[in-house]
């Protein structure tokens, strides 16, 4: 207990910056991990719920290098429904940058164009020439409709009572602008001004659109997965088309005038978003058939995305061969596991690890330690409650230890359990906050400890026993069907 008596309030808690120094009772399992994200390995994570599967999943995409990949999709001329996939470096993508930089064209200010430029595109007021953002109908200055006259003249006399009664705008803004001027060559030129999303005005001369036009005909593509990403993807409870990819639907099925080209219209799924990173899905019988879908992306590191509605225009399309190499991390409870596809295992022993998490540990001075450290980290988390004092972390080292007894039969021993001893310090927490105290103190926690019960402990306080409840249930159900029956 010396390390506690040091200590006065959970604020004097170091919180480590390594997100696998912060996973308590699991030595074992951080061992493993450690070596899965060295060498990408696969996990099958095994144990109650609420203790600490998902964090330990993060943990490995932290320690996991920085995505080193960006997928695109090509657009394919001879074959439109059949796009193809770039997948380019880091090296490579900054050659193409910096290829392209003659094309980003020059940001000015709205006040630095032709006042013409500035109304069309609706920054500036063509009533009395007051600039303000386009997004402000009216403007600020004299109260007209900006978008009701022109460079000209009003398209009605009557334009700003029609506007504001009917709440329509007889113009709108544009947004981009085609004008000429005369180059340095003394020579006409033709100058596209583009509206940009922060309020802006790109410039595009005629070099800069020749270079844009050549580098549109020589190649359309679209960002599948950019390669600045989060290198961990959750997909637990996730769709078919979420978790595979799909092609969305184009009313005008994909034509090249109205309608939207297919190479547009692709979604990566969960699996490809995850290339290079941690694809974590917790539940994993839950899955069900779609578990034959991971096996085969673990196997090949490749995975089509196809139109996966019959009904829509995008179910002709197929792109072959999209890059999904990625660890996988499973997780579930002890009675499910017989759910898992037995493949989906085979694979996951043949290239990783299976790891039975523990439910408790053994009461210690240094585990002790520990659950105070599990305090601070919570709250520290949460951002909305104080820290607690020293007679709180002993309230909660006392619960742990009840808990190890009462759920899991074991003596001497500390839960693992920590999404509910989460649970409970949160609402001490919130009754902290409520009576305005600095700190979470005693009274806060054993309220807690009470109000948190599960409802099965309620139940069972409150009536006696589960079936007397639910028995006092049947009975206010029989008496509503008396009521109806006399009515009928």
């Amino acid at each position: 207990m010396k390390y506690l008596e040091e200590i006065e309030t959970s604020r004097d808690i170091k919180i480590s910056k390594n997100p696998l120094d912060r996973i308590i009772g699991q030595d074992n399992a951080v061992e493993i991990a450690k070596l899965a994200a060295r060498q990408r390995r696969h996990l099958l994570l095994v144990g109650p719920p609420g203790i600490g599967k998902s964090m330990l999943a993060q943990a490995i995409a932290v320690k996991v290098s920085r995505p080193s990949e960006q997928i695109n999709i090509v657009h394919n001329p001879q074959n439109p429904e059949r796009p193809f996939v770039e997948v380019l470096t880091r090296r490579e993508l900054n050659k193409e940058k910096k290829a392209n930089s003659g094309v980003e064209g020059k940001i000015v200010l709205p006040q630095e164009v032709p006042y013409f430029i500035a109304e069309r595109l609706g920054f500036r007021c063509s009533n009395c020439g007051t600039f303000s953002e386009v997004q402000q109908i009216i403007c600020p200055s004299c109260g007209s409709n900006k978008y009701t006259v022109d460079s000209n003249h009003r398209t009605s006399p009557f334009g700003d009572i029609i506007t504001e009664i009917f709440e329509i705008n007889m113009l709108s803004p544009e947004k981009e602008v085609q004008t000429t001027r005369v180059g340095s060559n003394g020579r006409e030129e033709v100058v596209v001004y583009r509206r940009t999303q922060n309020d802006q005005i790109c410039v595009l001369d005629q070099k800069a659109l020749e270079k844009s036009r050549e580098l549109n005909q020589k190649k359309q593509k679209k960002v599948l997965v950019p390669i600045d990403r989060t290198p961990f993807v959750h997909a637990t409870g996730a769709s078919e088309t979420e978790f595979l990819g799909d092609v969305r639907h184009d009313p005008y099925g994909g034509h090249p005038e109205i309608g939207t080209l297919a190479y547009l219209r692709v979604v990566p799924g969960a699996i490809h978003e995850a290339h290079e990173g941690v694809l974590f899905v917790d539940e994993l019988p839950h899955l069900e058939y779609i578990q034959t879908f991971i096996l085969t992306a673990m196997q090949e590191k490749r995975f089509p995305i196809i139109g996966r509605n019959p009904q829509s225009a995008g179910a002709s399309v197929k792109v072959l061969d999209v890059p999904c190499n990625f660890i996988f991390v499973g997780a579930c409870n002890i009675m499910e596991l017989n759910d898992i596809l037995p493949p989906l295992r085979s694979r996951i022993i043949g290239d990783g690890y299976e790891i039975l998490l523990d439910a408790t540990m053994p009461d210690t001075e240094e585990n002790r330690a520990k659950i105070a450290q599990f305090i601070a980290q919570e709250i520290d988390i949460d951002g909305k409650i104080p820290h607690a004092n020293k007679e709180v972390i002993n309230e909660m080292i006392k619960l742990a230890k009840d808990r190890a007894l009462k759920i899991d039969n074991m003596r001497n021993a500390l839960t693992l359990r920590f999404r509910d001893l989460g649970g409970v310090i949160r609402l001490a927490g919130d009754l902290a906050v409520l009576d305005e105290s600095k700190l979470i103190e005693k009274p806060h926690i054993r309220k807690a400890i009470k109000r948190a019960m599960p409802i099965e402990h309620q139940l069972r306080e409150k009536y006696g026993s589960l079936w007397s409840a639910m028995g006092g249930d049947s009975n206010i159900e029989s008496e509503h069907e008396s009521v109806e029956r006399s009515y009928a």
